[in-house]
């Protein structure tokens, strides 16, 4: 497949920054259930100790954490639909960025800053300090100028590449369920 290069990204941020501020909808739900693998899924579960049950966040761990172990601030990640769109094409591509959760909600920092809350279906999530960015898979999939994109100044304050979460309480999420800042 042909890569979006770096010129015709950046035409596609005014329609990134048209997000919904406050609530927006679940898009699509991708499970990882080993390496380099993806399920989409209509629902999912969210625990508090698991992360997305199936997904394999626990049994791969974190190379930010001591001796490996997952990371509790890095359990799902979420990814702006527009932004996926516009780096990944066609919705099926989307799960090849890695992420559990796409979502049509403004991202940036401006709008969710760490130890935002957000419902996500019956879950709640919190918004973490972790950093997000672009690795050598998502450059291998989507380009080099895909990478220089999500990871450029604008890139970072938007959080295209997505934003680290942790689960404060579990629940149920469905593919067109509202996600929504937690008491707006």
């Amino acid at each position: 497949m042909d890569h979006a290069d770096l010129a015709a990204l950046e035409r596609g941020l005014p329609d990134v920054r048209r997000a919904p501020k406050n609530s927006g909808t679940i898009e699509l739900i991708a499970r990882r259930p080993a390496e380099n693998e993806r399920e989409v899924l209509e629902q999912a579960e969210l625990d508090p100790a698991e992360g997305l049950i199936g997904d394999c966040w626990r049994v791969k761990g974190s190379n930010s954490t001591p001796y490996g172990a997952a990371h509790p601030d890095m359990q799902i990640t979420l990814m702006s639909a527009r932004a996926a769109a516009l780096v990944a094409g066609p919705r099926q591509r989307w799960p090849l960025a890695g992420d559990q959760v796409y979502v049509d909600l403004d991202l940036s920092g401006a709008n969710l800053p760490p130890g935002t809350r957000l419902e996500l279906g019956s879950a709640v999530i919190e918004i973490t300090d972790k950093p997000h960015t672009g690795c050598g898979k998502f450059s291998r999939r989507f380009g080099v100028g895909a990478m220089k994109f999500v990871n450029s100044i604008e890139g970072r304050k938007l959080n295209l590449r997505g934003v680290n979460a942790r689960i404060v309480s579990g629940g149920t999420v469905r593919a067109g369920d509202s996600v929504r800042k937690a008491g707006g």
